[in-house]
């Protein structure tokens, strides 16, 4: 294999970092509407929770896209 396929492998295995992004969004979402339908008056808690979870996930799926461009683009 020549480095551009290998580069394009590690690219492709990098950006599967939003699958785990995904499940965690997901998870946290119904976990977060659970508790809001056991407890409505704690509903401003949990979403706030819910909205900075989501974005420590978030962040981790745009870490991984950001590897990806730079071994496809940058590193030769």
């Amino acid at each position: 294999m020549d480095t551009t396929s290998m580069r394009a492998i590690a690219a492709a295995i990098a950006v599967l970092v939003g699958i785990g992004a995904a499940i965690g969004i997901g998870n946290a979402t119904a976990k977060a509407v659970e508790g809001i339908s056991r407890q409505p008056e704690a509903s401003g808690k949990i979403t706030t929770a819910l909205m900075l979870g989501a974005a420590f996930a978030e962040a981790t799926a745009i870490y991984g896209l950001l590897v990806s461009i730079l071994l496809i683009f940058v590193l030769k």
